[in-house]
């Protein structure tokens, strides 16, 4: 698996101080109409800046969750160009924030053609430009009784992780089903956040998403901010929600189990040194 890098392919430096900040994860029940769905992560972005939220993530596919998976197709944008990039840009740049966009569909292939779609998560610093992006790389595949998914159908796998610098540490991203993966996480290096937006089902939710979670936190001895699509969509699809801010223990901060709203919780620099200092597992890696 390639090393992290950043959009300019240069790898990047920590930062040499670090601040703490303050993070809040979107919960949203988006719909098939994407400016319905802006308007409503703007809202509730605005809601997190007025707690004083200096990085807001949104959660997967938070400007359509469409009647069809198709819908997803129709909805795609070029790489740099679109009403849902420029949304992201502009609401960064307006609030002064750094901004995760959850998942957007972007062409995968030569703009116009037919084919598939990436699944990619977007960061926009304070002053509105992109600085990073990363392309789902694991395809979520579930099949029991009569719930199927098979995102590979109308998704394009993504093959290079993605980490952020920011003022407040190395941020890693992921999306949804990834975390099943812990070697990824792996391959992104000492990180300070894991920003993870999902759409979870309820069945997989209910039983897996907590405890994932907890455990990347735990082994990368990070936090985590989880934002997630929460609740019955309009195509008939229930999703988990159940969003959470976790510290580097694996201690939940703060959790929004069901509909529309935010989680709002601190990273804090001297709890990152307090856990790996008492437990240096990251020193005791041999693989």
């Amino acid at each position: 698996m390639a090393l992290p890098r950043n959009e300019s392919g240069a790898p990047r430096k920590a930062e040499s101080v670090l601040k703490n900040a303050r993070l809040a994860a979107v919960q949203m029940v988006s719909t098939p109409r994407v400016e319905e769905n802006l308007r409503s992560a703007g809202a509730l972005i605005s809601e997190a800046v007025a707690q004083g939220a200096d990085l807001v993530a949104l959660p997967e596919y938070f400007p359509i969750m469409g009647a069809s998976d198709g819908d997803k197709l129709r909805a795609r944008e070029a790489d740099g160009a679109g009403p849902i990039q420029s949304f992201l840009a502009e609401t960064a740049r307006r609030h002064g924030i750094w901004l995760v966009g959850g998942s957007l569909p972007l062409i995968a292939g030569a703009p116009g053609a037919g084919g598939k779609a990436f699944n990619s998560c977007l960061v926009y610093n304070p002053q509105g430009e992109r600085v990073a992006r990363y392309d789902k790389i694991h395809l979520f595949g579930f099949e029991k009784g009569g719930e199927r998914y098979n995102e590979s159908a109308m998704v394009a796998a993504g093959s290079q992780p993605a980490v952020c610098s920011t003022p407040f540490g190395r941020v890693g991203l992921s999306i949804c089903y990834d975390i099943r993966f812990p070697e990824l996480y792996r391959a992104l290096g000492v990180v300070d956040l894991l920003v993870i937006p999902a759409a979870f089902t309820e069945t997989t939710g209910r039983a897996h998403w907590e405890i994932l979670l907890r455990a990347r936190a735990i082994e990368n001895q990070c936090y985590v901010l989880a934002s997630a699509q929460g609740g019955r969509h309009e195509n008939g699809r229930e999703t988990h929600g159940n969003s959470l801010m976790i510290d580097p223990w694996g201690e939940i901060l703060g959790r929004l189990p069901k509909g529309s709203g935010i989680v709002v919780g601190e990273l804090d620099h001297a709890r990152i040194a307090e856990v790996r200092a008492s437990l240096p597992a990251l020193t005791h890696r041999v693989l």
